[in-house]
């Protein structure tokens, strides 16, 4: 009977283990700006186990749903949530480069009267100087946002 459930609990990990969610996947639903993505993503993340990687993504994400909720109020309650989300996982790990990349991508389309780009040059330097030590995947990502900022550019990466 152990042995039966030894056996369970080593598939139900490595199910979870496979179940995180892909990265290409959530910039894909990051940058394209369909609310159906951004939902469709987000609803996978909430399932997931609470990590600082799943939270910030969560945080970024609900940020970007910001701008298809109805009413300003609405706008600024979700941003808001998002935020808190994102800046408790920078506070916690500010080394992390992705994170600092995802704050920067939000704080360079996030409409002036919401006040969210005070960190704008730190995260831009933090991107730049952690830039070599991400994996292939990541920077190809970050080069691709690159080329279309109008903070950070390709050069930057270099």
């Amino acid at each position: 009977m152990k042995q039966i459930a030894a056996l369970w609990l080593l598939v139900l990990l490595a199910v979870s283990a496979q179940a995180q969610i892909d990265k290409g996947v959530y910039y894909k639903a990051l940058s394209s700006g369909q609310q159906e993505s951004i939902d469709k993503v987000l609803t996978r993340l909430e399932a997931e186990r609470s990590s600082p990687k799943v939270n910030a993504y969560i945080g970024a994400l609900t940020m970007k749903k910001a701008g298809f909720v109805k009413g300003v109020g609405g706008k600024v309650k979700t941003f808001k949530k998002g935020a808190h989300l994102l800046e408790d996982e920078i506070k916690a790990n500010p080394a992390n480069t992705e994170f600092r990349f995802l704050r920067l991508t939000v704080q360079e389309h996030a409409p002036g009267i919401l006040k969210y780009n005070k960190e704008i040059d730190a995260d831009k330097q933090a991107v730049v100087s952690g830039y070599e030590k991400l994996d292939a995947d990541l920077k190809s990502v970050i080069a691709d946002y690159a080329r279309d900022s109008k903070v950070l550019k390709e050069s930057d990466l270099k």
